[in-house]
């Protein structure tokens, strides 16, 4: 497999479901600030026509996109890592659950604060309803390792990825101590040090 990937976009959750997997894969950059073009030279719209990451090439050729989607069909690659619960049980649903939620209520609310173009007012409003987010999480974090529970997975390799985003959005995570706390439990993962140390993020 090949991940195709942006340094600490929401790729990097796919990467750290790779690790974590303990799969083997390979990398190839793309420049989504200057052209599209990957690390070989090939235009990047080529290969995924939507023109984002992650895009994650199988072994059959196929390309797979959607970061949900992408971070499930890695965890069933390697059931016994307990990164998704079996298809088609509650906690599968519950997964799900939580994939859409980080992705159509936190993620895309983070676009305002990267986009130069964004108003003032956009930013703000945007500010709020991170802010609201967290603390439904927040919520949901009392009393539990991870967002499922005790148990890892995919869920927590894409929060993990968007709370990296904070901090060069300025936002302030001290409101929420169980999110602050998961932070830490987080950054000691051996397979997320490797994953930010491989796209240069420090770790």
């Amino acid at each position: 497999m090949k991940l195709y990937y942006f340094p600490g976009a929401c790729s990097m959750a796919a990467h750290i479901a790779l690790r974590e997997a303990g799969l083997n894969f390979d990398m190839e950059k793309v420049d989504l600030m200057g052209g599209h073009k990957t690390e070989s030279g090939a235009d990047f719209r080529t290969i995924n026509p939507k023109g984002y990451v992650p895009a994650l090439q199988l072994d059959n050729g196929e390309l797979l996109t959607e970061v949900g989607v992408v971070l499930q069909y890695i965890a069933d690659q390697k059931p016994d890592s307990g990164l998704a619960p079996a298809a088609g049980s509650m906690p599968r649903y519950r997964l799900m659950e939580m994939l859409n939620f980080i992705s159509t209520e936190l993620h895309k609310n983070f676009g305002p604060l990267f986009n130069p173009a964004a108003t003032d007012d956009a930013k703000k409003g945007a500010i709020e309803a991170i802010g609201k987010r967290m603390g439904y999480i927040d919520q949901q974090l009392a009393g539990k390792q991870y967002l499922l529970g005790d148990a890892f997975t995919v869920a927590d390799c894409y929060f993990g990825t968007v709370l990296g985003w904070c901090q060069y959005a300025k936002l302030d995570l001290s409101a929420w101590p169980n999110i602050g706390a998961y932070a830490g439990r987080l950054m000691g993962r051996p397979a997320v040090q490797e994953t930010m140390k491989a796209e240069g993020l420090g770790g």
